[in-house]
């Protein structure tokens, strides 16, 4: 790529500043700090503007699962574009990608969850499961049914309803979501356990906790329960073994349907295309899923329902009435042929048995770090990792969330070339499935220094004993 100037740079920069409203933003720095422009990509790593390098520890956002300037993808693309870069699939129209890709994901997908809708992304995903649930419980003549669980730093999205069932409080500030309609039952973080409670104990009570939850609301009025297999942007949750065969459990016992939130997890992210039976040895009765789907490369989200759910779906509910459902772009040729050449990638390199190798070989040298002394715990599953940074070890105490814990370790390792994830305290990974044991070395290394840096200037600020 053509080097830009000092020049194009600035003006480039403010640009974005003055125009650009990014997600997640902390305005109080970017009206000074703006944003870092990244130019180039190749493998595993990314470029800035200025031509310096960065180990993606984070895969764009959990989602560049083959890594990045893959041509093969880059053809397909530009082949569909020349085909046909665009048809409505609304009524009777189709394109010959999205109904491979569909018939695709049928084949990978678990059980009998056969029917595939699409739309851009895992909120929309998210949205469109809450739409179909409701209108099946309508097509039984059941209209009560309609009320949502979810858990306490769950992540499902930030549309409306999706970050309504999103539990993670900070996301909350400032926004309305609706409180009728989704309530919230605790997260289940085995760290975070009470004292002496042995593991089988704290899942029986979370279990118990959903249980409660239904009855509290009645069983005639909860329509779902929405779960991520491992709990994402709330700080790589993995619930211990049997919580999910248990809840779900639970949801057939009162005729709630099971929503697995696979937007993270599924395409590999920990060694399966999707991870509720693969993993956790379940089959919802919906999945969604995004991000890994086309590996970033395009705008992309899927939402996977039973064949039972389609029965009922699929019968006229009135004389000329439609399943009025979808959005322009869904089903877009060119974001399916993206995903689908992914799909083949991630098959013919046989990239999950390599996740199940390296993963495990990642997720071992991470934690050796547990030995810093502010380092709590690390915890996760591949390539879907979380260090978790503590103010005391044995308490479990946090530092105050003005110390910016997380940030300034990731700052640090961006100066190094490292990009990881800073989410309050903790520091989220997730690379390109592509990594190697030598990029774990690397992130390994580059972690422990920037910990210690961090853990030095704490010290010096009076927030650690010396």
């Amino acid at each position: 790529m053509k080097q830009l100037s000092t020049t194009q740079i600035t003006e480039i920069w403010k640009k974005d500043k003055e125009h650009h409203i990014h997600p997640w933003t902390d305005f109080a720095t970017f009206k000074d700090e703006g944003a870092m422009i990244l130019a180039h990509s190749e493998g595993c790593y990314v470029f800035d503007a200025e031509g310096n390098k960065y180990l993606d520890g984070i895969g764009g956002l959990w989602c560049v699962n083959v890594g990045y300037g893959r041509k093969e993808i880059a053809d397909a693309i530009s082949e569909q574009v020349m085909q046909i870069p665009y048809y409505s699939a609304f009524g009777h129209h189709t394109s010959i990608p999205a109904a491979q890709l569909s018939a695709k994901i049928a084949e990978l997908a678990p059980g009998n969850l056969n029917h595939v809708l699409f739309g851009c992304g895992g909120s929309v995903a998210n949205d469109t499961a809450v739409r179909v649930i409701h209108f099946y419980f309508n097509q039984l003549g059941k209209p009560t049914k309609k009320k949502l669980i979810s858990r306490k730093d769950g992540y499902h999205g930030s549309t409306y309803i999706s970050m309504s069932l999103t539990g993670v409080e900070f996301d909350h500030i400032g926004f309305d979501i609706d409180r009728e309609l989704v309530h919230h039952i605790s997260c289940p973080n085995p760290y975070r356990r009470a004292e002496g409670q042995s593991l089988d104990e704290f899942c029986n009570e979370k279990v118990l906790e959903l249980e409660n939850k239904i009855l509290e609301l009645g069983p005639e009025n909860v329509a779902a329960f929405f779960a991520e297999p491992i709990m994402g942007a709330g700080g790589v949750i993995v619930p211990p073994e049997g919580y999910h065969t248990k809840t779900l459990e639970i949801c057939r016992k009162y005729g709630v349907l099971y929503v697995s939130d696979e937007v993270v997890t599924a395409f590999g992210r920990i060694g399966y295309f999707f991870a509720s039976e693969s993993e956790f040895g379940i089959v919802p009765d919906i999945i969604t899923c995004a991000k890994g789907l086309s590996s970033g490369y395009l705008p992309l989200g899927a939402t996977i329902i039973s064949d039972e759910i389609y029965e009922v779906i699929n019968q006229p509910q009135a004389d000329g009435a439609l399943f009025t459902h979808g959005f322009t772009y869904s089903g877009h040729p060119v974001s399916c042929a993206a995903a689908l050449k992914n799909i083949e990638i991630i098959e013919r390199e046989n990239l999950l048995e390599h996740v199940q190798d390296v993963g495990q070989y990642f997720e071992d040298q991470l934690k050796t770090l547990v030995d810093l002394d502010i380092v709590g715990e690390v915890r996760g599953k591949k390539f879907m990792m979380c260090i978790e940074n503590l103010a005391d070890k044995k308490t479990k105490t946090l530092f105050p969330s003005s110390v910016n814990v997380g940030a300034r370790i990731a700052e640090y390792c961006q100066k190094e070339g490292l990009i990881i994830r800073p989410v309050g305290h903790m520091n989220i990974m997730s690379p390109p499935l592509i990594l190697n044991k030598q990029h774990v070395d690397f992130m390994v290394r580059t972690l422990r220094k920037a910990i210690l840096s961090t853990t030095a200037d704490l010290r010096f600020e009076g927030h650690l004993a010396a």
